[in-house]
């Protein structure tokens, strides 16, 4: 708990049994009050290694309902928790726990509502093994979603956020899809919201046990930030209406 607000770490998984645990170690539990697991229907010991870690929120779903439909699970748990900051980390060891406490006294203080872990900031992505092609499809994409969107964000492809339930309980997330470009969605409904993003430098690690997506569904990524951008955009010019940007009915 920081400041009399609950903090509650939310961690979107599947197969993520070899590092679970390693990420679960680094979580700082001197201000962390909760921890959600939601397991996509692993195929793997996740279920197992939680609740030998003695993680007591678990949302088990029946069937994989994608990266975008885990979130929601994650977040739909987190506010039924009473959290009122919510941090979405990858339990596949990519990025660091570390900056929890950092990314959670920002929302804290009432400086952001919202805060990301940029692997773009400084060096990092590179450096922890970023594939070229990777880097330079996040950072054209990125400046098209800055232009189109009138922001100055360093990256939207992050998967460490931090959130204040203000958020969560304002956009309309439900209405996402259930796949990749969920986080881009998300963001942008942020930015139509009115409010502010902060970012922090994130050191990143690729290793052959850590996510990555393949190249089909990287390419429907890449095609639905970009109509999410150009939605965002139709829409605060008044040429069209798009039912993600309706607010409060989470």
């Amino acid at each position: 708990m920081i400041k009399g607000k609950k903090v509650v770490v939310v961690l979107p998984a599947y197969n993520a049994g070899k590092t679970l645990e390693m990420t679960y170690n680094e979580i700082d539990f001197s201000l962390v009050d909760e921890v959600i697991l939601v397991d996509d229907r692993s195929h793997d010991d996740t279920l197992e290694v939680a609740r030998s870690l003695g993680i007591r929120h678990l949302v088990e779903h029946e069937q994989n309902k994608g990266y975008g439909g885990n979130q929601k699970s994650c977040y739909n748990k987190a506010l039924e928790l009473g959290a009122d900051i919510v941090i979405m980390l990858h339990p596949d060891y990519q990025y660091t726990p570390k900056l929890i406490p950092s990314m959670a006294h920002l929302i804290a203080s009432g400086l952001y509502h919202v805060v990301l872990g940029s692997r773009i900031l400084g060096k990092g992505a590179l450096e922890g093994g970023m594939p070229l092609v990777k880097y330079v499809a996040n950072r054209g994409l990125t400046f098209v979603q800055n232009v189109l969107i009138n922001a100055k964000l360093s990256e939207y492809h992050t998967g460490y956020r931090a959130f204040s339930r203000a958020v969560l309980e304002k956009v309309n997330y439900m209405a996402n899809s259930d796949n990749f470009v969920f986080d881009n969605q998300m963001l942008a409904q942020i930015w139509y919201a009115g409010y502010e993003i902060a970012e922090i430098t994130c050191p990143t690690k690729y290793f052959d046990d850590a996510s990555s997506i393949n190249l089909k569904n990287s390419s429907i990524y890449g095609l639905g930030v970009l109509k999410t951008s150009l939605q965002y955009r139709l829409q605060k010019w008044g040429w069209a209406k798009y039912n993600i940007f309706n607010h409060d009915q989470v």
